[in-house]
């Protein structure tokens, strides 16, 4: 597909300085763009190569100054970085548009499914399932009995939802993602060996969620495990059952929560964080990799670190002192070397 820079200007509504007539059909990072491709800049860092780019389009920032001639069309907006994810968005859809049922697949009468729907071969859809228009199956996707996915949402191959789950609009699963699994309940007995607890529960996942791969959301026990609008969780996570995560909350990679936790909105949490259960974050909270949070955190905007997990900057102070402990340890006993002497010059020794 080929677009112009006029019809570019146009869909983002930015301001067109150069030749509106160059076509591009093809997206490349500044410094390795050639010609007949599109790319951007927002971050200053880049501008040097402004001036030696080879591609025919750039979007840039409404404030950036030219100081020598280029050789770009270019599409000034307020925020080239937004504009240029908007364009990855719309291209991404219009190459991923497919539509029809792929064959082997198992769709059962009680399917009932929306317009311009696509299920990739050898997905399975049990009883009662529901897709919203637009949705995508790739191939090698489970939905179990029951299983609701709304509007416009895309779960990518291997993808397995379990029986009664429901996933919303504009959602993104990609591939190996399991949602609904059994929790993690288990009761003990007197002769040491551990009975199973039901998990008769189900996953809710709201409105402009997206699941990295192979993350796992356990159902609940009873009830249901949220994912709140606006949620992002990356690659490898485990999220078990009960829990309630915040709207707008980002995890990074390999974090895991622990059940019946609650995690407020907008929270920010780094990569293999780990959470005990039945505790709450307040909205707002950013964790830094590798911490362990071990009780509830009450104070919105908090920023924490560490192991058991506590205030960010009191743990750089102590780092600082950490870090000078052997020079202390040596003015320690010189100190104590003065001091042994004075006494022996007192004692007349």
């Amino acid at each position: 597909m080929q677009f112009s820079a006029l019809q570019l200007a146009t869909m983002l509504d930015g301001k067109l300085e150069g030749n509106p007539d160059v076509k591009v059909s093809n997206i490349g990072k500044i410094e390795e763009a050639g010609e007949g491709m599109l790319s951007f800049i927002a971050n200053p860092k880049y501008e040097e190569f402004l001036y030696t780019t080879k591609a025919s389009i750039l979007l840039v920032n409404e404030s950036l100054v030219i100081e020598r001639p280029i050789d770009a069309t270019l599409i000034r907006v307020k925020d080239a970085y937004s504009s240029m994810a908007l364009l990855l968005e719309k291209y991404h859809y219009m190459t991923g548009n497919k539509t029809g049922i792929q064959q082997p697949s198992y769709v059962p009468q009680s399917v009932k499914l929306g317009e311009n729907v696509f299920i990739g071969a050898f997905a399975y859809l049990g009883e009662n399932v529901v897709l919203g228009k637009n949705v995508k199956i790739y191939p090698g996707v489970y939905l179990g009995d029951n299983v609701i996915v709304m509007d416009d949402s895309v779960l990518y191959p291997g993808v397995k939802v379990y029986e009664n789950c429901v996933v919303g609009n504009r959602v993104v699963l990609h591939a190996g993602c399991v949602i609904g699994g059994d929790g993690f309940g288990f009761a003990p007995q007197p002769d040491g060996a551990y009975k199973k607890v039901p998990q008769i529960g189900n996953v809710v996942i709201q409105d402009d969620v997206e699941i990295g791969s192979n993350t796992t959301i356990d159902r609940a026990t009873m009830g249901s495990t949220v994912i709140q609008k606006g949620v992002k969780l990356d690659n490898l996570i485990q999220v078990a059952h009960n829990v309630d995560i915040g709207q707008n909350t980002v995890i990074a990679a390999q974090t895991g929560v622990s059940g019946s936790t609650k995690v407020g909105q907008n929270c920010v949490i780094g990569g293999q964080v780990g959470m005990v259960g039945h505790i709450h974050i307040a909205d707002g909270t950013k964790i830094n990799a590798q911490s362990g949070l071990s009780k509830s955190i009450t104070i919105p905007n908090s920023s924490l670190t560490g192991s058991p997990a506590y205030d960010y900057k009191s743990s750089l102070k102590s780092q600082a002192i950490f870090r000078n402990l052997p020079d202390l340890e040596k003015r320690v006993k010189e100190l104590e070397e003065m001091v042994r002497q004075l006494l022996a010059e007192k004692a007349g020794v």
